[in-house]
C-alpha cells in the first residue's frame, strides 16, 4: 500500500497536468485577447506550482502515476472540445473550473505546510509564499471568470 503523502501528491500533480492543458488551450483559443496574456503569464506560474510538486514527489520517492496522468490528459482534452465548441460558455465553465482547482491548489500548500515541521522530507518549502501566490491567482482568476459570467450569462432581449 502506498504512503497517504505519496497519493497526496500524485492526485495534485494529475490536478496540476489538467490545469497546464486548460490554461495553454485558454491561451491558445484567445491569443490576441487580454485573456490570452492572462493565461500565457498564469501558465509560467501553474509551471513552477508544478515543479514544486514534482520535487516533493521526487524526495518521497514516488514513481509516476501513468494512470491518473492519462485521466488528466484525457479530462483536458475534452474541457479543449468544450472551450472551441461553446466560446462565452466555455470561457465562463472554464475559468470555473480552473479557479476550482486553484482553491485545491491552496487546501495542498496548507496542509504540507501543516505536516512540514513534523517531516523532513517537506524542508526547505516555502509553503507560505506558495499559499499567497495560490491566493493572487484564486483572485485573477476570479475577477476574470465574472466578467465570462456578464457576457456568457448576460440575457438578450429579443
Amino acid at each position: 500500500m502506498s504512503e497517504p503523502l505519496a497519493t497526496y501528491l500524485q492526485d495534485h500533480l494529475a490536478g496540476a497536468i489538467h490545469a497546464l492543458g486548460l490554461v495553454e488551450s485558454l491561451r491558445d483559443a484567445y491569443p490576441d485577447k487580454p485573456i490570452g496574456q492572462f493565461a500565457a503569464n498564469l501558465l509560467e506560474e501553474i509551471k513552477s506550482d508544478r515543479d514544486v510538486l514534482q520535487t516533493l514527489a521526487e524526495r518521497i520517492g514516488i514513481g509516476e502515476s501513468h494512470f491518473k496522468d492519462a485521466a488528466a490528459w484525457l479530462s483536458d482534452k475534452m474541457s479543449r472540445l468544450k472551450l472551441n465548441r461553446t466560446a462565452d460558455i466555455g470561457l465562463l465553465e472554464s475559468l470555473e473550473f480552473l479557479e476550482l482547482g486553484i482553491l485545491g491548489k491552496c487546501a495542498l500548500w496548507r496542509s504540507l505546510a501543516a505536516i512540514a515541521p513534523s517531516d523532513s522530507r517537506l524542508s526547505g518549502i516555502h509553503f507560505e509564499d506558495l499559499l499567497a501566490r495560490a491566493e493572487a491567482q484564486s483572485a485573477q482568476v476570479e475577477e476574470r471568470r465574472l466578467e465570462a459570467a456578464c457576457s456568457a450569462l448576460r440575457h438578450s432581449a429579443a
